[in-house]
C-alpha cells in the first residue's frame, strides 16, 4: 500500500484471539499482534516439556513471552473442537478486555494415511478441530463483532485443499470446508464492517514434520519459519485492510493470491440452438478448459448472473 509504512500498522485498543498459539504459526501471529499493541488471548490445549521434566501450558508460555516483552496477553486452554470451548475463548476475551476485534483461527491437527486405508472414524478429530472448530470459535466472536459493527476474521486454509497432496485426505477436505465457510462469511459480514480472509501458510511447523515434503529440506530452516507468514496475518488483521474474501498463500518471503475462477467456457443456448449434448461437451473441451479471459464471481448468485446474461443476450 503506497504511503503506508510498517510502523503505521498498529493495534492499540484492539483485542485479538489467536487459537493454536502455543507454538509454531499461532505463536508467531500472537507475538506480532502483541508487539504492535494488541491485547491477545492466547489459546492452545498443548503442553511443553520443561528441562526439569515438568509440563507447562503452551498457551501460558506464549502469553508469558508476550508479557515479558512488554505486551499484554492472557492464556486459554479450551478446546476449539467443542461448542463450549469456543464460547469459553470468546467469553475470556470479553471478561478480560471487553471486546473482540481480531480472530485468527489457527488451531490445527493432522492425520496421515492413504485414502485406500483410511478409517473414516480417524478423520473425525480432524474435522472437529478444523471445520467445527472454525464454527465454534468464530460464531461467538462474530456475534460480538456484529454488535461492534467491526471485526477482522482470519481463517487458515491450505494449498493442500486447493492443489492436493497424497496421504492427507481428511486434512485437505477439512481445509476445503474452511475455504467454503470463508465464502459465506465474506458476504454476511460485509454489512457489519467485518472483513474475513484466509491465509494458506507455507512454513515448517509441527504439522508438517511428518508430511512428505522434500522441498522443505532444499532450503535452510530460517527460510521456512512461521515468522515469514505472520505479516500477512498482520495485514488481514489491520483496520487498513481493504479486502475481504481473499485467500493468500504466504511463506518464505512470498505472498500470492489463491482464487477460484470461471472460464468463459462453451455456451449453447437451450432454446435457440437446442439442448446441450454429450457430443457438444466432448467437441468443445478446449473452450471449456481454456484459462483465458476468466472471471472471479464474488458469489454463486454472481456466477448465475453471468449465465443469465448469456441466456437473455445481454
Amino acid at each position: 500500500m503506497s504511503g503506508i509504512s510498517d510502523a503505521d500498522f498498529r493495534y492499540e485498543g484492539q483485542v485479538a484471539i489467536v487459537t493454536g498459539a502455543g507454538s509454531g504459526l499461532g505463536r508467531a501471529y500472537a507475538k506480532l499482534l502483541a508487539a504492535r499493541g494488541a491485547r491477545v488471548v492466547v489459546n492452545d490445549i498443548g503442553v511443553r516439556q520443561q528441562v526439569d521434566g515438568s509440563s507447562v501450558s503452551s498457551a501460558e508460555l506464549t502469553a508469558q513471552e508476550i508479557r515479558d516483552e512488554g505486551g499484554e496477553a492472557v492464556a486459554n486452554t479450551s478446546s476449539v473442537a467443542t461448542r463450549e470451548g469456543g464460547q469459553a475463548i470468546a467469553d475470556l476475551a470479553m471478561s478480560k478486555y471487553g471486546r473482540i476485534d481480531i480472530l485468527v483461527n489457527n488451531a490445527g491437527n493432522i492425520s496421515l494415511t492413504s485414502f485406500n486405508k483410511l478409517d473414516p472414524a480417524a478423520a473425525a478429530p480432524i474435522f472437529d478441530v478444523h471445520v467445527w472448530g472454525a464454527f465454534y470459535v468464530t460464531q461467538p466472536c462474530y456475534q460480538q463483532m456484529v454488535k461492534q459493527q467491526y471485526g477482522r476474521i482470519i481463517f487458515t486454509t491450505s494449498g493442500v485443499a486447493l492443489f492436493g497432496n497424497g496421504g492427507i485426505a481428511p486434512y485437505a477436505a477439512a481445509k476445503g470446508g474452511v475455504f467454503g465457510l470463508l465464502q459465506v462469511l465474506k458476504l454476511e459480514g460485509a454489512r457489519h464492517g467485518i472483513k474475513v480472509n484466509a491465509v494458506a501458510p507455507m512454513a515448517s511447523t509441527q504439522l508438517t514434520d511428518d508430511v512428505e515434503m522434500p522441498q522443505y529440506h532444499q532450503v535452510s530452516e530460517d527460510m521456512v519459519v512461521p515468522e515469514l507468514v505472520a505479516p500477512v496475518v498482520g495485514y488481514f488483521a489491520a483496520r487498513e485492510c481493504a479486502y475481504t474474501g481473499e485467500t493468500w498463500s504466504a511463506g518464505s518471503g512470498s505472498v500470492a493470491r489463491l482464487f477460484v475462477a470461471r472460464s468463459p467456457g462453451f455456451f449453447k443456448h437451450p432454446v435457440r440452438q437446442g439442448r446441450l449434448t454429450v457430443e457438444d461437451v466432448a467437441g468443445n473441451i478446449g473452450r471449456i478448459r481454456s484459462e483465458e479471459n476468466y472471471t472471479t464471481p464474488e458469489s454463486w448468485p454472481a456466477e448465475w448472473a453471468l449465465l443469465v446474461d448469456q441466456l437473455t443476450g445481454r
